[in-house]
């Protein structure tokens, strides 16, 4: 049988074809149609994707209670329905689909749904609620101001707040929604690297492992505002390892926000803004270390693909990192120090999706369990979060449903301590546990380990 043809499934490596953002076919109606009539009708005929995300369910139910039974009975306006429910995890491409490219049949259902995203968003049909959760640094900047922050954070811990919040933008109350801080991130980490006094030396950074040994903290929105204490958790452990930690002059939101919505043009706007900014670290000897999976994959991923031919984007690419690839790097060069103060003991560990899409395997277990009397059970599956999705009121109650295997895991598995890379897939597992407990962040666990 020929190379590629003919065949079901392909033994090569999935490939992604670069995002043709820039074509004004992309946006044709026309177009975007015949390609998700193509697409659906081919997952209709497969269906292995039916325990993912709800996307699935909705497009196998529309079709079956069509009068024809097959995609042709299903109205053409009931797409949407299906690209509402897709929030880009990309574990179908991933993990499922026999039928990615280089199959010649060529499906990338995720990239597909971001086209009928970009289309709705080029149309103007984005809902007001999606605006404002999406404008992380606007919404940050004047939630965190002092005064401002404590009152925000009241108001939203309020039974008539989160009534208020459900009713302006449809956050459902009893979704979990961060706190804000005045001090964040970058604020105390520019007071922790004041030049040093007369007579005093900083040690040289140590390449090992293909890492410079001097690491610019890109600190993300979320960290950087909502929950400091993470970077804090992440500065204290790379020092400790003799890493040298630097921030870029600004920063701005990675993009991942409006990338989920289509709204490809805001994505470059920001990527206009930090992609020089992290170039000139790397410039300067740094590698780039971001703590949020999702903000990883923009640089390492979703940039790339809608940029190709940017060398910035490229290099930008190459060199950044996930905390705890670049530790596990470090480590297999013997440049990790393993001078553990205490054990840990059992952690049930839920692996972000944003994290198995890059591919790098468990690393973050692999450094917890060099904790002596430690044990990491890794969670492979969705916790429904999924950036703004598991916080707005009409997604709500299936995402909890989409989390609930991965909360039945943490409750039955007797742990010392529950843990995500993504903060906010472990808030959202908290909220659905009997009774709620907070999820302890790995690299929390590892300064622990530490005793920093």
């Amino acid at each position: 049988m020929s190379e590629g043809k003919g065949r079901e499934g392909s033994l090569e490596a999935p490939t992604r074809h670069a995002l043709a953002w820039q074509d004004p076919e992309f946006y044709d109606h026309a177009a975007l149609d015949k390609e998700l009539e193509r697409i659906f009708d081919i997952c209709h005929g497969c269906r292995r994707c039916f325990n993912l995300c709800n996307s699935f369910p909705t497009l196998f139910d529309l079709i079956d209670e069509s009068k024809t039974g097959e995609l042709d009975g299903v109205d053409k306006k009931d797409y949407r329905k299906v690209v509402d429910h897709c929030y880009l995890c990309d574990m179908c491409y991933m993990t499922k689909c026999p039928y990615v490219p280089p199959h010649p049949w060529n499906v990338d259902f995720p990239h597909l749904m971001l086209r009928a995203k970009a289309v709705k968003n080029r149309d103007g049909d984005l809902k007001f609620r999606d605006k404002v959760l999406s404008s992380t640094d606007t919404v940050g900047n004047i939630a965190g101001i002092p005064v401002v922050a404590q009152v925000v954070n009241a108001v939203n811990h309020s039974a008539l707040g989160r009534k208020l919040l459900d009713a302006a933008l449809g956050v459902a109350p009893d979704a979990p929604i961060p706190e804000y801080r005045s001090r964040t991130l970058r604020k105390q980490l520019r007071r922790q690297s004041k030049p040093a006094a007369a007579g005093q030396s900083t040690p040289a950074a140590q390449p090992a492992g293909g890492t410079r040994g001097k690491v610019a903290l890109f600190a993300t929105c979320y960290i950087n505002r909502n929950e400091p204490a993470i970077g804090l958790d992440l500065a204290a452990i790379f020092r400790h390892n003799g890493i040298e930690i630097g921030l870029t002059e600004k920063e701005s939101c990675c993009g991942m926000p409006k990338f989920e919505l289509g709204d490809l043009q805001a994505v470059a706007d920001l990527k206009s803004k930090n992609v020089p900014q992290l170039v000139a670290m790397i410039d300067r000897g740094y590698d780039i270390v971001a703590p949020i999976p999702s903000c990883v994959l923009m640089f390492k991923q979703e940039l790339p693909l809608m940029f190709p031919d940017d060398p910035a984007v490229a290099l930008v690419r190459d060199n950044i990192f996930d905390p705890f690839e670049y530790l596990a790097l470090r480590h297999k060069a013997g440049a990790l120090r393993t001078d553990f103060k205490r054990s840990l003991g059992k952690i049930s560990y839920h692996v972000a999706c944003h994290l198995r899409v890059q591919n790098l395997g468990l690393k973050t277990r692999d450094i917890l369990q060099l904790v002596p009397d430690t044990t990491v059970e890794p969670i492979e599956r969705c916790s429904g979060h999924d950036g703004t999705y598991g916080v707005k009121r009409e997604f709500r109650e299936t995402s909890m449903k989409i989390a609930k295997p991965v909360i039945q895991r943490v409750e039955a598995s007797g742990a010392d301590f529950y843990s995500s890379d993504c903060p906010m897939a472990g808030h959202q597992i908290e909220s659905g546990l009997t009774p709620e407990s907070a999820p302890v962040h790995p690299l929390t666990l590892l300064r622990m380990a530490y005793g920093l």
